[in-house]
């Protein structure tokens, strides 16, 4: 099994990119916000986090530059009815830390926001992944608990993977923090990146 890839994005498209690794091309199924750190790398390397996707006539390669992404995957893709590629769109529209909380608290609006999901996937989702997402709920911080370190890390470890040294990293990263107020893991990743370039 192919868990993690650290090559040169090459080509992208809508929903993947091929990393050159060892002049072996790999194309991996990503979510948005990856494609889009990834456009932003440049000819950097970059750490790409994957799950293989094993069918009869088959094999496929999904996954993120951040790895919560990709665990995530795997436990969606553990519920019935929801193959990779929904999977795949659940992430790419909603962050991991707001899925987890909408099926703790019982939230089938939040659900049914994202394209592909009804009322009938959104109860699906929360009953069949309720317990595991009591126990994932446990490593992540509440979008409203107003604690930027657990987002601060995430972004500098996304930074990371795309090849930026830790220190430039941290000192965009915890620029951007100070002065922003509630900021998503999303926007502070972006955001940071338009800060290195002006290095």
């Amino acid at each position: 099994m192919i868990a993690q890839l650290y090559g040169i994005p090459v080509q992208t498209g809508d929903k993947w990119a091929v990393l050159d690794v060892g002049g072996v091309g790999y194309r991996v199924y990503l979510p948005k916000l990856s494609l889009d750190e990834l456009s932003l790398s440049g000819e950097r390397p970059v750490r790409v986090y994957t799950n293989m996707v094993v069918r009869e006539d088959s094999v496929s390669l999904y996954g993120s530059i951040h790895q919560n992404e990709v665990e995530m995957f795997s436990v969606l893709i553990s519920v019935s009815g929801i193959g990779p590629q929904t999977a795949l769109n659940i992430i790419s529209q909603i962050s991991t830390e707001e899925f987890a909380f909408a099926i703790l608290n019982d939230d089938e609006k939040v659900l049914t926001r994202i394209s592909g999901i009804g009322p009938k996937s959104a109860k699906r989702l929360i009953l069949e992944l309720r317990d595991k997402m009591k126990r994932i709920s446990e490593t992540i911080a509440s979008p409203d608990s107003g604690t930027k370190i657990p987002v601060i890390n995430d972004a500098v470890s996304a930074l990371l993977s795309l090849g930026f040294q830790e220190k430039e990293s941290r000192t965009a990263v915890e620029t951007i923090a100070s002065s922003s107020g509630d900021i998503s893991l999303q926007e502070l990743i972006r955001d940071s990146l338009a800060k290195l370039k002006e290095y």
